[in-house]
């Protein structure tokens, strides 16, 4: 899903999610009707920022719905563990307020 078609459906969008990829890389999905879509620029290559903030900038100018965080950890695959304890993800609540102007 494009930025420009996420601001015409931003009626319809749930929640953002903006996933943590890497040490600072950020990926955003927005979901509408239970469902995940990626979020891409004008060009259709994905939306990626190397700054929380900028992402969530970037969108809250399209959208204003909650946002969330997604972490995934490698916890268990770094300390061994033989057992599969599940997909090991974090999601925290962000919020849906602006950003403080100094943020801006």
């Amino acid at each position: 899903m494009t930025e420009k078609a996420l601001k015409r459906q931003s009626a319809q969008v749930q929640r953002i999610v903006i996933e943590s990829v890497d040490l600072s890389l950020y990926l955003a999905r927005a979901v509408i009707d239970g469902e995940e879509h990626m979020i891409t620029d004008g060009k259709g290559k994905l939306l990626k920022t190397y700054n929380l903030l900028a992402m969530k900038r970037r969108l809250k100018a399209l959208v204003s719905c909650d946002f969330f965080l997604r972490q995934h950890s490698a916890y268990d695959e770094m300390v061994g563990h033989s057992h599969s304890a599940g997909a090991n993800t974090m999601e925290i609540p962000m919020g849906n307020q602006p950003l403080p102007e100094w943020l801006n």
